[in-house]
């Protein structure tokens, strides 16, 4: 009897030869060939999450696309291959990201502007885009672009003062009690709206995002958040289309479901049924998170006052999600020796703490995981690694080196 373990699935998995294969790639063989640290990203995976998001918006019966949050992964091979294998738009949030997209085949009108703190020079590039979606994150900027730009289209961003995230982490909510910098609040909108009057400016869009990673368990408050979201949109009776953010999640434990996209849908369908609305959504997380792997050498193994530590050669530095927003970064072995049955089975396994390379107290990046014996020199594979890891890297410590690799092979 073959052992299950929680985060195989058919294009990631160990092989007869207790080898992980994904995307039909031997992981153990790339990485001695390309060396550590590296990154490897399923073109195939991103593909399939992209398919099932517009299978699930399409079943809505309402009009609808698709727009990939670029700031989770900017891999120009990653962008290339959305542009030339699907309808994707691009969600971006920088200058830097809107040249980068088009570098990669995106049209500006292609792409949905949303960003904060937004100064007059971005506004100077921004605005010189014909077709680009721009949205205002607030008054500010709304009064600024109207200047510049005035009788033009826009978006603005709301912030309904709610929000969701991942297994209630509070760190990954955008919106809540607490006032946050995004967007404009209902206590605002009727001055945006003047705001736009003035200018002749036309709300053609509206956009919010009040989370990330949210999974099955937290739809309830998030089917509450367009409500509330619905209440302020119908106050513009211009707008055409509401983008619904991102903030899809993908399961981080065992204790994670995939989420539900026709419950999704549902909630969706169920909020927007009987307008004409065309639904927009930005995912980064859902595209790309899964559809990732960090290839990383186990080069100190010892126990330090009676804890197991299993020190890599990576770090927070290019892993930041377990320190800065607490989420788990599970890492698994690249090839391993004798029966699958008993490697993983639970006598066999004892409690380890994985340490990066960061001279920083912090840089831990799974503490206390039930894991087999392992020597120095092997070789292990973070999973969930294709969104907001090389993407948010640093050269702290100057550790910022590491390889990327798009496989395409098994397409």
């Amino acid at each position: 009897m073959t052992m299950e373990l929680w985060w195989e699935r058919a294009d990631l998995a160990y092989n007869e030869k207790n080898e992980l294969i994904f995307a039909n790639h031997n992981v153990h063989q790339y990485a001695k060939q390309l060396g550590t640290p590296l990154f490897l990203y399923s073109a195939e995976r991103i593909l399939a999450n992209i398919k099932r998001l517009e299978q699930a918006l399409h079943a809505t019966g309402l009009k609808s696309r698709v727009f990939y949050a670029l700031k989770a992964n900017r891999y120009s091979p990653l962008l290339t291959f959305i542009k030339s294998s699907t309808g994707c738009g691009i969600d971006a949030c920088a200058p830097a990201e809107v040249r980068r997209a088009m570098g990669c085949g995106f049209l500006a009108s292609d792409i949905s502007y949303t960003g904060t703190s937004v100064s007059n020079a971005d506004l100077d590039f921004l605005t010189g885009l014909e077709g680009l979606k721009l949205n205002c994150d607030g008054l500010s900027m709304l009064r600024r672009i109207g200047k510049k730009s005035p009788g033009r289209e826009i978006g603005i961003r709301i912030n309904p003062a709610m929000g969701t995230g991942y297994g209630e982490n509070e760190l990954l909510r955008y919106s809540g009690e607490k006032p946050t910098k995004f967007g404009i609040y209902a206590s605002e909108l009727n001055q945006a709206i003047e705001i736009a009057a003035h200018y002749n400016l036309t709300i053609t869009r509206i956009h919010f995002h009040t989370g990330c990673g949210y999974l099955n368990d937290q739809l309830e408050i998030w089917e509450e958040i367009l409500k509330t979201c619905l209440k302020m949109i119908r106050k513009i009776p211009s707008v055409q289309a509401v983008n619904l953010g991102g903030g899809l999640g993908v399961p981080l434990t065992p204790k994670d479901a995939h989420l539900d996209l026709d419950q999704w849908s549902t909630v969706i369908q169920r909020v927007f049924n009987g307008t004409e609305y065309e639904i927009n959504v930005e995912p980064g997380t859902f595209i790309a998170k899964d559809a990732g792997l960090l290839v990383l050498e186990a080069n100190t193994v010892e126990k330090k006052s009676g804890k197991r530590f299993i020190g890599v050669n990576g770090g927070f530095n290019l892993t930041m999600e377990p320190v800065h927003y607490q989420l788990p970064a599970e890492p698994v072995l690249c090839h391993f020796q004798g029966n699958k049955e008993e490697t993983f089975a639970p006598a066999h396994l004892s409690p380890a703490t994985f340490a990066g390379n960061i001279n920083e107290a912090l840089d831990i990046l799974y503490d206390d995981l039930p894991f087999p014996e392992i020597s120095e020199g092997s070789l292990l594979a973070l999973i969930n690694a294709g969104a907001y890891t090389s993407s948010m890297h640093s050269n702290h410590c100057m550790r910022g080196e590491f390889n990327e690799c798009l496989l395409l092979d098994s397409l």
